[in-house]
């Protein structure tokens, strides 16, 4: 039995559909915005802050292990519902929630740490989303796109393990766009391409990031925003990476002349 608990994006519903195809048992604790996965009767819809809830229901299920998948929104804690032991964290969910939404995904690893419950990575189960080291498209990065992508690399390695910032744009050795916490659409999407012709997205994990989630990840619609933007190319790092789509996103890059490539 493994519970999913899962957030918005693309990337769970392809977790649940490779579990259900494989034939294993699993139950989801569902914490999207919409509850996208309320359809399954194996879901649950659990507050962030009702933890005792969440160990209960996992502890009866008796599982031993949890994956984590897509983008969990900061808690409202006007309306956060709490049982006793969400209480017991309430500062220290109030705290996480100021870093970033890593850094209360990361709270939660450690409460079901205390619990004996492991987290296992989130591409347990589709590896195949995650391609390793190499060129997959017919451009590829020139020796000025690789100085861009190291002066991008560099910035990544030095931020906080908890910041928002996955992704930036480099251009012309400059930094001219970082992530925040609106996620990396609206940063592609504020790119006025007659003003910022060229560019290259990288999306990398940050240094001290928990691998086994929130990987770097990207899909056919972040492909077209490149093309939308005049961006030149994408990078990420090998085997720490999600692509979707994969097959769509290197033909529609193919087309128009970005690159993709795994460092």
């Amino acid at each position: 039995m493994i519970c999913l608990i899962l957030g918005d994006t693309d990337f769970p519903k392809k977790i649940v559909e490779n579990i259900i195809t494989k034939k294993l048992r699993y139950f989801i604790i569902d914490l999207s915005k919409k509850n996208i996965f309320k359809k399954d009767t194996n879901s649950f819809r659990i507050s962030i802050g009702q933890f005792g809830k969440m160990i209960k229901l996992i502890k009866d299920k008796k599982c031993k292990k949890v994956l984590f998948a897509g983008k969990i929104a900061k808690p409202n804690f006007s309306s956060l519902r709490m049982d006793i032991k969400g209480f017991f964290y309430l500062s220290k969910i109030i705290k996480a929630a100021k870093l970033g939404d890593a850094a209360v995904i990361k709270l939660i690893i450690n409460i079901l740490k205390k619990e004996k419950i492991d987290v296992i990575s989130s591409v347990s189960f589709n590896p195949e989303l995650s391609l390793k080291k190499g060129n997959y498209t017919m451009i590829k990065p020139n020796l000025k796109d690789r100085d861009d992508i190291k002066k991008g690399k560099n910035y990544l390695n030095k931020i906080n393990g908890y910041d928002y910032t996955q992704g930036l744009i480099v251009r012309d050795g400059i930094i001219i766009k970082k992530e925040n916490y609106t996620g990396t659409k609206k940063m592609i999407q504020s790119i006025k391409p007659k003003l910022n012709k060229g560019g290259i997205l990288i999306k990398l994990p940050k240094k001290k990031q928990d691998l086994r989630i929130d990987l770097p990840s990207i899909g056919l619609d972040t492909i077209k925003d490149c093309k939308k933007a005049g961006l030149k190319g994408v990078i990420m790092k090998h085997k720490q990476n999600i692509i979707l789509d994969k097959e769509a996103c290197i033909k529609f890059a193919n087309m128009h002349k970005i690159f993709i490539t795994i460092i």
